[in-house]
């Protein structure tokens, strides 16, 4: 058992939060996991962790040893990639979490370009839009949209996205189209369910600030669903334009008070400060940035 596996697999028992979780990880036994920890203790001659059926427990040197294991795992994977030409470093997987709708739709087609364009990496995705531990699930990096209240990750922008309400022609036709935002208080809204907030902040036109809440018809936390709930005419959507560009453009919906300005989000490439970016991670942010630098696709 080499040395390296056993800080390794110490590493990630200690993010993880369990045995059976850096197991998943790591891609080996249980029962593996448990012998290169007990291999490490025997080998330093101290006691890292106490393990009981419920939780993990660092003890203070265990404690003190993680944050160095962290450090020194880092310098030993940044030393193998220098020794390394460009091609064989973009090797290996890469495990990331990215939101249901931009991830399959955007997302999707650029890892397929990456790895065609680097064979030799592979991926591990999980296309949810919970928000995902990125230390606890193992995660190299996540793509997250919106605000970023954790603070403790390190981000980098990779996208900008405008908001814009919209609805179908029909549902205009029998409703009556909003010609302010206190009239939307009158339609029903076709709600994302992960929003942190039931208000929508907007400017006019003049940069006057305002507010509104709609009462919802329908309430779902996928935004294709709601994108063709408003198509089938049973209410009004805001949501991100990268959602529902396309029918923008074929008028299969008609956006709603264009002049108005909706709160702006941006697509972040994030990962905790713990998390050594190997090359072939790093290669892929910048992939992605290059990708959407300046006005994305669905913004023009």
């Amino acid at each position: 058992m080499s040395k390296y596996e056993e800080i390794e697999t110490f590493i990630r028992v200690v993010e993880a939060g369990s045995l059976t979780k850096a197991a998943e990880q790591l891609k080996i036994a249980k029962s593996a996991v448990s012998r290169r920890l007990k291999e490490l203790e025997t080998r330093l001659g101290v006691q890292l962790m106490t393990r009981t059926t419920r939780k993990l427990t660092l003890s203070d040197t265990g404690e003190t040893l993680y944050k160095r294991f962290v450090v020194l795992l880092a310098d030993w994977e940044e030393s193998e990639s220098a020794a390394s030409d460009a091609q064989a470093a973009l090797a290996g997987s890469i495990r990331i979490a990215a939101p249901l709708s931009f991830g399959v739709a955007h997302l999707g087609p650029a890892i397929i370009d990456f790895m065609r364009k680097h064979p030799l990496v592979d991926f591990d995705i999980d296309f949810s839009d919970r928000k995902v531990d990125l230390v606890a699930d193992g995660m190299d990096l996540a793509i997250r949209i919106g605000d970023l209240p954790d603070s403790s990750l390190i981000a980098r922008k990779i996208a900008a996205m405008s908001v814009v309400a919209a609805a179908s022609p029909d549902y205009l036709k029998e409703h009556g189209e909003p010609q302010t935002p206190d009239e939307l208080k009158a339609h029903k809204e076709l709600r994302y369910g992960y929003r942190p907030k039931a208000t929508w902040p907007y400017k006019t036109p003049d940069g006057v600030e305002g507010e509104i809440e709609m009462t919802p018809r329908l309430q779902a936390t996928n935004g294709e669903f709601l994108r063709d709930a408003a198509i089938a005419g049973e209410g009004i959507l805001i949501e991100p334009r990268f959602i529902i560009y396309e029918n923008l453009r074929d008028g299969s919906l008609v956006e709603i008070l264009p002049s108005y300005q909706w709160p702006e989000l941006s697509a972040y490439a994030v990962y905790p400060p713990t998390r050594h970016l190997s090359v072939r991670v790093q290669a892929f942010v910048n992939f992605l940035i290059e990708r959407y630098k300046g006005t994305p696709y669905w913004e023009r």
